[in-house]
């Protein structure tokens, strides 16, 4: 199932393009509207989701990578396991390994992750995110789905 791979390299170059061209043309925290409820907003994220542990003084740096790194040698472990048949998964998977890899590249390349979709209603701001974070809650939401289908109806067929 490692052919599925090219979806996670997708993933990754659609991720650092787009993490490029923010940083070439915005200057940080520069924020720009798009849509209502929709800004790029250039921003640093020091921390993990939702900048979780983003001001701890910068050993969460080392400690993301090393949690990233275990997260990708199992996701590529699972993905080497999977049957043929188990398409949809290996989708999944591979989608939420690209992200995974481009935040750790920016992890381990500027000490942060560069975010820049930012989502809001009214004054309330989502935290801002990116197009790595936005492909790993997409996988996740295809397993969440995989785990809570109706599998008997596939296996009786």
């Amino acid at each position: 199932m490692l052919k599925w791979l090219w979806l996670s390299l997708l993933v990754f170059v659609l991720d650092q393009a787009s993490k490029l061209w923010v940083v070439k043309h915005f200057e940080l925290y520069e924020s720009v509207q798009l849509l209502p409820s929709l800004n790029f907003t250039y921003v640093h994220n020091m921390g993990a989701a939702f900048s979780f542990l983003s001001s701890a003084g910068g050993w969460q740096r080392w400690f993301f990578v090393v949690i990233a790194l275990i997260a990708t040698t199992v996701l590529v472990i699972w993905l080497k396991r999977l049957k043929a048949e188990e398409r949809w998964m290996a989708v999944t998977i591979s989608i939420v390994l690209g992200g995974a890899i481009g935040n750790l590249y920016d992890r381990i390349s500027y000490g942060y992750v560069i975010d820049f979709i930012d989502v809001y209603y009214g004054t309330y701001h989502w935290p801002v995110f990116n197009i790595a974070d936005s492909a790993i809650s997409v996988g996740v939401v295809m397993m969440l789905l995989d785990a809570f289908s109706d599998k008997k109806s596939t296996l009786t067929e």
